[in-house]
């Protein structure tokens, strides 16, 4: 069942012979019927483009067409000739039709060109045929290699962290518990509540695959994590989800200054991939969603990136006139609002604010002994904080001193301290929100709809 997809094919349509013989597989668009001839838009969902297809009448590939309308699966080998109508230098003139699979025009949902995308969130399964979820998604797959292009370009090497812990990376207990005990279980051993459980202890789905990553970081040098993280947090807004991939590079021998460097030039690198390879899916989002867009991206792709410390946020904020709904003073952390003021408003770019209050980062952060951390967060417009992350504590008394201070139990944390038993060093390392970058290069507002399948409060569907 070879066959070319649209892509490959509107490459050879660029050129002035594409004149030959070609075979193409998807999924009917529109269908229109003429005197002596039926012309079909067909989408493989390999680009933006469609395919017209015309099917003359009394053919092979006329009578096997039947009633195939549009979302019916098709596979159809014909001529590519030069058109005739405008809208399209060359079409496929069918020879052979072959249909898949009908789809009932009664029920079928995606009858119209444009749906809100609060109906399209509830078909999930179907909504990569719409022209701008299909777009999103080429360009989700594509700033994933660029991603993995670019760590690897500097040597990091990817490696996978467990989904299944025992560990609380962020100190935060918002975790989604995993068990084989039946529901109503009453455990025989209360001083152990998980003794005849799988683990035997407590387990959760995993925050971040960070802990994992700093132990391989201690032996391969330079290694990132890329995967799904899960937030047990209760919230609706249009920033968080329950399942969402995280990018986690963790170097040894990095400070802070290096932490931050490498953290803009990956933002870097992948906007101006996606600039470079997207062209024809950015275009739809800067047509329809965000006419800002392309500004932006060559901005993340080509500009500056402001940097400042916490407390010169602080002031900036408190200095600038603007009424917060969340007011700003040393020790609270930044909102949301406060991220998107310094950078869209203040900066008009994106800013990096480091050196963060102890009080109000994780554990696992370097003391920088004046009651901050070496903590930094990239924030960028629209957005906010895109990239979190920090030097980690490689001091062994400060960390099991921090462990201690937050009241979790150290004893979870034998093989983490282990690390800087054992030939400690200085390391770095940080967390991108996959979805929230998405959300940058595309203009979406809300994570739903750059998740192919989204995980929120209520909605376990598909």
């Amino acid at each position: 069942m070879l066959k070319n997809d649209i892509r490959q094919i509107a490459t050879v349509l660029a050129s002035e012979s594409a004149t030959g013989k070609t075979t193409v597989g998807g999924w009917i668009r529109t269908r229109r019927d003429a005197k002596g001839f039926t012309f079909l838009e067909i989408n493989d969902g390999s680009c933006l483009k469609n395919l017209q297809v015309v099917v003359t009448e009394g053919t092979p590939a006329f009578a096997a067409m039947g009633e195939a309308n549009n979302g019916a699966a098709v596979m159809i080998g014909g001529q590519l000739v030069e058109s005739p109508g405008q809208g399209q230098k060359w079409e496929l003139k069918a020879e052979t039709l072959t249909v898949f699979g009908f789809a009932d025009q009664e029920n079928y949902p995606l009858q119209k060109k444009r749906h809100t995308d609060e109906f399209l969130r509830g078909i999930a399964h179907l909504r990569a045929r719409t022209n701008k979820y299909g777009a999103m998604l080429r360009i989700r797959a594509e700033a994933a290699q660029a991603a993995h292009n670019y760590l690897r370009s500097e040597g990091f090497r990817y490696v996978h962290a467990p989904i299944l812990t025992g560990s609380d990376a962020e100190g935060a207990g918002e975790m989604f518990r995993v068990t084989t005990l039946p529901l109503g279980y009453q455990p025989p051993n209360p001083a152990n509540p998980y003794d005849e459980d799988f683990f035997g202890r407590e387990s959760n789905l995993t925050v971040s695959g960070q802990l994992e990553a700093e132990a391989l970081a201690l032996g391969l040098g330079r290694v990132y994590t890329f995967g799904p993280t899960f937030r047990a947090e209760n919230s609706n807004t249009a920033r968080h989800a329950a399942e969402f991939w995280m990018i986690e590079p963790e170097a040894a021998f990095y400070d802070l200054e290096d932490n931050m460097e490498l953290a803009e030039n990956l933002t870097r690198a992948v906007a101006w991939y996606v600039l470079e390879n997207c062209q024809e899916d950015l275009d739809l989002f800067n047509r329809f969603v965000d006419a800002g867009l392309m500004d932006r991206l060559k901005q993340l792709a080509m500009g500056g990136y402001d940097r400042i410390s916490y407390r010169e946020a602080v002031k900036i904020l408190q200095q600038s006139g603007r009424r917060f709904e969340h007011p700003v003073d040393f020790g609270t952390d930044l909102s949301t609002e406060h991220e998107r003021f310094l950078a869209e408003e203040h900066f008009k770019g994106p800013v990096t604010v480091y050196n963060y209050p102890k009080a109000i980062k994780a554990f696992y952060m370097r003391d920088n002994d004046d009651g901050t951390v070496a903590a930094m967060d990239l924030l960028v417009p629209r957005i906010g904080e895109l990239i979190g992350g920090s030097q980690r504590e490689e001091r062994l008394d400060r960390l099991e001193g921090r462990i201690a201070d937050m009241g979790q139990n150290i004893d979870n944390y034998w093989w983490y301290l282990d690390l800087r038993r054992y030939g400690t060093v200085p390391h770095s390392g940080f967390g991108l929100g996959f979805e929230r970058l998405i959300m940058l290069i595309t203009g979406i507002s809300n994570i739903r709809d750059v998740l192919p399948f989204p995980r929120t409060p209520r909605s376990l569907e598909f």
